[in-house]
């Protein structure tokens, strides 16, 4: 799908439209003062694969390791956007 954004909501929202381009398949342009400077589009071997292939792989893949929904915890707590996209 076809998104325009500007550069401004492209710096606060950059994690969300990256997952976007790389799980949906999105396209971005990405316009400063009206006028369209970039399109920001999926990288062809990028993409996840069809739901069959990520099943396979599921089932492939063995049992996760005891503290895998521990370490998925902490980084979701972790992952915070800064209130100064600037700040380090």
């Amino acid at each position: 799908m076809e998104h325009r954004i500007t550069a401004t909501e492209l710096v606060r929202r950059l994690g969300d439209v990256l997952g976007r381009i790389r799980y949906r398949g999105d396209r971005f342009t990405v316009e400063r003062n009206g006028v369209p400077v970039a399109q920001l589009i999926p990288v062809p071997s990028a993409h996840p694969g069809t739901l069959r292939e990520a099943l396979s792989a599921w089932c492939e893949a063995g049992e996760p390791e005891p503290d895998f929904a521990d370490a998925l915890e902490r980084i979701g707590k972790a992952d915070r956007v800064p209130k100064n996209p600037w700040e380090s």
